[in-house]
């Protein structure tokens, strides 16, 4: 049994930002971000040395508080957060370990003559990590054992830490070296009490080690994309002496307002695109532009949607439109906390649930995207593909993101199935950010299912998806047509009233998808007869001829799950309330789901 040693105050007075330095957070200089923030409350704190960045680490970070100057990451990190310390290592694999000391020539030199006292020429050490690791760990025990007023107060920046210290199982020696090195490093208390710090970056988190990531003497800080002040303030340099209203419609301050979501690095493309290729950043290509660079932000992750329509647009479905009407109205009045995190859209395929997150998102005015397949099949790529999609939603808010086939997307915390936990992980961090109050108002979740009994119960609860929607076909010939004239108004035409035949067949049995291919065969067959319009006669022969599906026990299994799931009573018409009597309530309809599951599994 080994001693522990005593935990004991910092010998030096930590301090950090700048030329001048200071010693606690609040006096920070304003300009600073608030990742840079969190880092120096940890590191403050005397209990953490060793910080991992992950997240919008290849971006823009503003130097200085006028926003005159803007720099990469490590250099504001030599430059401004250690810019008083003696020295700054910097290291990866393609330059190998340099000293960093940003645009302070002067300074570089000293610190190549300090650090050459102790360790020697560091560009004479090899570039492997193996090597260099080794010289930046023989500096810290000698710089521990110097006297104190000998000591170098030191950070070390080690750039792209996924090629460091990998994620995986099967480490090779060499890698297994590298993390204990970086793992002795973070759990050192000798280190904790010098003015010593290690500072990781990668872009993704998940790319790491996860015994480096997770260890409780490591902090992983994400950094997001740039907040609306910094999006204005590196607008204003990026557009200095130039006339912007000679090739924009918006001036540098309304377009930091609207590029939530958005790089800096991608402001500039913006702006550049617009001025070289000689196209006026109006309406329409500011729109796509944005669409464009988000899409690209997110790795075509994430699908902007425009909306069309509005909820007064939907048929039927009454009560769920008046609570999405007064949510949308609250959201518009920035009463945030009091919608909902998400909705849950549930009931038989083609009952438009897609149609009406579609229209809820234009409804509310707020951009809409679609979660699109972040898998892979590479190890540590879908976490990693989803890390980037969550940071990038975050940074967007208010947003609406609509997640199809939710069922088979948001994984389960089961980790079975032989597929490494990944269901498992996944469904942990998009339950974290669904839970996350933070992003109440901002971020908001549709999940669309026809199984929604498949979902996990933890996603399902109050606090994520907390307002259950079931949807069913039409079941009254007002509604049937009212859809008729919508659908065909949404397929570029129109249908007048009295062509609608007065009993429209198959009532209760057709779907929104059913009622829209009907149309559409109508429209068809107008056209090809030289209409303007869709003709009572091509209606007529459209519906003699469809054939809808036969109702079937996947049909009344999806209908009875939407039904159990709902939350509030109105939400259900009365011809499924009195369904629900009928089966003598929730719990009665459960067991016929449950018996329905056994049947279709036994086929």
């Amino acid at each position: 049994m080994t001693d522990t040693p005593p935990i004991t105050p910092p010998e030096d007075t930590k301090s950090l930002a700048g030329s001048e330095g200071v010693s606690r957070v609040a006096a920070l200089p304003a300009h600073f971000p608030g990742w840079a923030a969190r880092l120096a409350e940890l590191y403050f704190s005397g209990t953490t040395s060793s910080f991992i960045l992950h997240g919008n680490v290849f971006d823009l970070v503003r130097m200085n508080g006028d926003g005159s100057r803007w720099g990469g990451l490590a250099e504001f990190l030599a430059e401004q957060l250690f810019g008083r310390w003696d020295l700054v290592l910097h290291y990866d694999l393609a330059r190998g370990l340099r000293c960093l000391a940003g645009g302070n020539a002067r300074r570089l030199q000293g610190m190549v003559e300090k650090v050459g006292k102790v360790i020697g020429d560091v560009r004479q050490i090899k570039r492997d990590p193996t090597t260099s690791l080794a010289a930046i760990d023989l500096f810290i025990q000698k710089n521990i054992m110097a006297d104190a007023g000998d000591r170098l107060s030191t950070a070390i920046i080690i750039d792209h830490a996924s090629y460091v210290a990998p994620r995986g199982d099967r480490l090779s020696l060499a890698d297994q070296t590298h993390l204990v090195t970086l793992l002795n490093w973070a759990s050192s208390p000798y280190i904790k009490r010098l003015t010593l710090a290690f500072t990781l970056i990668d872009a993704r988190l998940t790319d790491i080690s996860d015994r480096l990531a997770a260890n409780p003497h490591v902090a992983a800080i994400d950094v997001p994309l740039p907040e609306a002040a910094d999006r204005e303030a590196f607008l204003a340099h990026a557009t200095r002496g130039l006339d912007v209203a000679s090739f924009s419609d918006y001036g540098a301050a309304e377009l930091g307002k609207l590029t939530a979501g958005i790089s800096l690095t991608d402001l500039e493309v913006l702006i550049r695109s617009s001025r070289e290729g000689g196209r006026r950043l109006d309406a329409t290509y500011f729109r796509d532009l944005k669409k464009r660079l988000i899409e690209r932000q997110a790795s075509g992750m994430l699908e902007f949607i425009e909306p069309k329509w509005g909820l007064d647009t939907v048929v039927g479905h009454d009560a769920a439109k008046r609570r999405l009407l007064d949510d949308a109205a609250l959201i518009k009045q920035g009463m945030l906390d009091t919608v909902p995190m998400g909705y849950l859209f549930c009931g038989p395929v083609g009952t438009g649930k897609s149609f009406l997150a579609t229209c809820v998102a234009g409804s509310i005015g707020v951009p809409a995207v679609v979660l699109k397949n972040f898998r892979s099949k590479y190890v540590g790529e879908t976490e990693g593909n989803l890390e980037r999609v969550l940071g990038v939603l975050r940074s967007m808010g208010p947003v609406v993101v609509v997640v199809d086939e939710a069922d088979t997307v948001l994984g389960d915390r089961d980790a079975g199935g032989g597929d490494s936990g990944i269901n498992a992980r996944i469904f942990g961090m998009i339950a974290s950010q669904m839970g996350d109050t933070r992003y109440r108002g901002k971020t908001i979740w549709m999940l669309l299912t026809a199984r929604p009994d498949l979902l996990p119960i933890d996603i399902k609860r109050q606090g994520r998806a907390e307002i259950h929607i079931p949807l069913f076909y039409p079941t009254s010939q007002d509604e049937l047509r009212s859809m008729f004239r919508i659908l065909a108004r949404k397929a570029g035409t129109s249908l007048a009233t009295e062509d609608i035949p007065e009993v429209i067949p198959h009532e209760g049995n057709l779907s929104g998808a059913d009622i829209e291919g009907i149309v559409g065969r109508a429209w068809r067959t107008s056209i090809l007869a030289g209409a303007k319009a869709i003709t009572r006669d091509a209606l007529t022969a459209a519906l003699d001829g469809f054939m809808p599906s036969t109702q079937s026990l996947e049909r009344e299994l999806q209908e009875l799950a939407a039904i159990i799931e709902c939350t509030d009573a109105e939400f259900l018409p009365p011809a499924k309330m009195q369904r629900l009597e009928q089966l003598g309530g929730r719990e009665k309809a459960q067991e016929r789901a449950t018996a329905i599951k056994q049947i279709i599994e036994e086929r």
